[in-house]
């Protein structure tokens, strides 16, 4: 098993909406005026907004991989 943060950022064990119900409302606070729903159909055409877009979900990932360790086992 990896151990460096790419492990995160290949796995597809998370769930796209739970991350970016993570991450909405930062981006939003982030970048007022616009919503992540937005960055969302930008992100198809623009290769910065992928980029932005790509980048927020490292931050979920991320996220969700520090609320998987801090929760107690079942």
């Amino acid at each position: 098993m990896r151990t460096d943060s790419r492990q995160y950022l290949d796995s597809g064990a998370w769930d796209r909406t739970y991350l970016e119900s993570l991450i909405r409302a930062d981006f939003e606070r982030c970048h007022p005026g616009e919503t992540l729903e937005d960055l969302k159909r930008r992100a198809s055409f623009s290769k910065e907004d992928k980029g932005l877009l790509r980048d927020w979900m490292a931050v979920a990932r991320a996220a969700a991989a520090c609320r998987a360790k801090a929760s107690p086992p079942r």
